[in-house]
């Protein structure tokens, strides 16, 4: 028998055998306030004024994951900058070991470039092959129903999650199945992410959290 194919992006997390860290866990939303604050940097921009001549001048910084830049350059070019994909894999990781520290899976600080516990990775697409030069432009709307899903799917991890770090406090550990139930709904929404904004797969999510 053939087993089925892998999606393009695939996304594991060890589960952490030791006893956990009650203290960190217990005051975990204020430890992730610098991380977060580091996160946000990179993946938005701001836009700040400076007064001077003139009425004064604005200077903009920009981050978070390539879009636009890349969809112009599948539709009209065929290509998808190595170095681009390069730049949206290592934010996506980064975000991800931010959010799995939130999210309780794990006591390690989230590093800015080391991959710790959370393990990412994701295909370069070969574009003249592998991806439909027209399709960026309405992966978006395909992508509705997995939005929709997910809205539901996020507000269920938080519960989970907020059960979880009760169930850390008292007992040491994090129940598994809680565990896999986070770790499912953040893969879920990574291959969504990789589908409909970072544009590096052709490949339809699948309505799992496997």
């Amino acid at each position: 028998m053939q087993s089925k194919p892998s999606y393009p992006l695939q996304l594991d997390i060890d589960y952490p055998e030791g006893p956990r860290n009650r203290l960190t866990v217990g005051l975990r939303i204020f430890t992730i306030i610098p991380i977060a604050i580091v996160a946000a940097a990179v993946s938005g921009g701001t836009i700040t004024s400076a007064p001077g001549s003139g009425g004064g001048a604005t200077f903009a910084s920009a981050g978070g994951a390539l879009f636009l830049a890349p969809l112009l350059m599948i539709v009209f070019r065929q290509k998808y900058p190595r170095w681009w994909f390069d730049w949206n894999l290592l934010l996506l990781r980064f975000t991800t070991r931010v959010g799995a520290y939130l999210a309780l899976l794990g006591d390690e600080y989230p590093s800015t470039d080391d991959e710790q516990s959370v393990h990412l990775e994701m295909g370069y697409p070969e574009v003249a092959t592998e991806l439909n030069r027209w399709l960026p432009l309405v992966k978006w709307l395909l992508a509705i129903p997995h939005f929709i899903v997910l809205i539901f799917l996020g507000i269920a991890a938080v519960v989970v999650t907020i059960i979880a770090w009760f169930a850390i406090l008292f007992t040491g550990r994090h129940p598994r199945g809680m565990f896999a139930f986070v770790v499912g709904v953040m893969r879920w929404a990574a291959r969504v992410e990789a589908y409909a904004i970072l544009l590096t797969t052709d490949k339809y999510p699948p309505f799992s959290l496997d």
